[in-house]
């Protein structure tokens, strides 16, 4: 009994002396790990009531979401985890000593960008598309009656049961071999066929009512958009000094105008993708048809994952600048397609001269010496470079030198269109040959290139040419 009271007098004597400084980080490590066993408790049973009694092994979290998962996806979860956490890596995306929790709990009344912001756009881009389905068909098919423009095709072919298996099936142009061939077997002239299928082509191709609805649904949104984008700017200070956009980066309050402006840009082009399998079917020279349609499909995906990029990383500021650039010469050209398919020959020329004037201000002298110089020169000076901050300049420079690329052809056919007075006919089936009508001889095609600035569907030449510039230069 003495033996256990000197032991036990002891180890209270070995207490006492332990010092303060050493028992403090005991006592804060029991109390953090306490309060995380707490939580955790707290966490499961919520999940248990929401789910009204239903048990799972594990929950998969992310988001702000949970979702349960059994002991089998356990793995599956954890791979998705790991994933996000490299795709969202804060060292890429973020300045800096800045992580991802500094900007998920701003202050009251105040809103940073995130990334589930972007998914509002989707539905707003159904609701432009059927906004433009209607559109088209009650107030742009009016103004194009009223302008004498009348839907509808020219002349059809003739039917055919062989011709149209052959037209389908192997070839829309078919050479000298399968014309003779063809010649034989239907006891047709040669010249026959090839007026045959020249017809057949053109029943393909959409009338100028069709192109005329779909340019004046574009002007009309490329209208509204500059308008609300530029009376925003206006009352921006970021308009006016572009310093202000990297002023306390990137800690900078998504407002309700700008966010409503990057999610409507956002939107257009997502409907862009969805009415791509309806609109008119376009090529450039050496290149089929399909593989424009690609080509056009991953410029829009493109221009979807920069404005989604800019946003992300709350580089919104700059990025509204970039767009407003961009949108400034847009409504000019399809306002000069317009005057192009309602025959006002010398309202299409001046529109089209006023749209290259444009393009080449915004494009070659405001762009670089107004964007670029700040996301070049006044975010290193005062935030700084990092990863995104480099790919998004890069990105920004690819688009610069598109611009000069533009820029050159579209100075190229404005020049032809000066010292000629028109466009010969293959600058402008090398850009629109899908719209156009074929003449209905080869002469017969000849003499109206030659003679008259527009072709047989009302198409003029620089105006059909800087279409395609206008389908390709908007990377935003």
């Amino acid at each position: 009994m003495l033996y256990v009271e000197v032991s036990l007098l002891k180890t209270v004597r070995s207490l006492i002396l332990i010092s303060k400084a050493e028992v403090e980080p005991l006592v804060k490590l029991w109390k953090r790990r306490r309060r995380e066993e707490e939580e955790e408790e707290k966490e499961l049973v919520t999940h248990h009531k929401c789910r009204r009694g239903r048990s799972f092994s594990a929950f998969s979290c992310g988001g702000g979401n949970c979702f349960p998962v059994s002991s089998g996806g356990r793995r599956a979860s954890t791979n998705m985890a790991a994933l996000s956490a490299w795709f969202w890596n804060e060292r890429f995306w973020l300045p800096h000593n800045v992580t991802w929790a500094d900007l998920a709990d701003p202050a009251p009344g105040v809103e940073y960008p995130k990334a589930g912001h972007m998914f509002a756009a989707l539905p707003l881009a159904l609701g432009i598309f059927t906004v433009r389905i209607f559109f088209e068909r009650f107030i742009a098919s009016t103004c194009a009656q009223s302008l004498h423009i009348q839907p509808g095709v020219g002349r059809r072919a003739q039917p055919n049961a062989v011709l149209e298996k052959v037209y389908t099936s192997i070839t829309k142009s078919p050479d000298s071999r399968h014309l003779d061939g063809l010649s034989k077997q239907l006891d047709w002239d040669v010249r026959k066929l090839q007026r045959w299928f020249r017809h057949r082509r053109n029943q393909d191709k959409p009338s100028t009512h069709t192109k005329f609805c779909e340019s004046m649904w574009r002007l009309t949104f490329y209208l509204c958009i500059f308008i609300y984008g530029f009376r925003f700017l206006l009352q921006s200070p970021w308009m006016w000094d572009t310093r202000h956009c990297w002023y306390g980066y990137p800690y900078q309050v998504m407002t309700p105008g700008l966010y409503h402006y990057y999610v409507t840009e956002l939107a257009f082009y997502w409907s862009l993708m969805f009415s791509q399998f309806s609109d008119i079917k376009r090529k450039v020279r050496e290149t089929s048809v399909a593989l424009t349609f690609v080509i056009m499909f991953i410029h829009h995906l493109a221009t979807v994952g920069l404005i989604s990029f800019s946003y992300v990383n709350n580089m919104a500021r700059v990025g509204s600048l970039v767009m407003c650039v961009h949108d400034a010469s847009d409504f000019w050209l399809e306002a000069a397609k317009l005057a192009n398919y309602a025959k006002y020959q010398r309202l299409c020329d001046f529109l089209f001269i006023v749209f290259s004037v444009v393009f080449f201000l915004t494009r070659l002298v405001i762009y670089p010496i107004w964007v670029l110089n700040s996301t070049m020169f006044e975010s290193w000076d005062i935030v700084g470079p990092f990863p995104s901050w480099w790919v998004f300049n890069i990105l920004l420079l690819v688009l610069q030198v598109l611009h000069i690329i533009w820029s050159y052809l579209i100075s190229r056919i404005a020049v032809k269109a000066m010292l000629r007075g028109k466009v010969c006919n293959d600058v402008r089936s090398d850009i629109e040959s899908s719209s156009e009508e074929d003449a209905d001889t080869p002469t017969e095609g000849l003499k109206t290139s030659a003679l008259s600035p527009k072709g047989e569907n009302g198409t003029n030449g620089h105006c059909a040419a800087s279409k395609a510039q206008a389908q390709n230069h908007n990377s935003w």
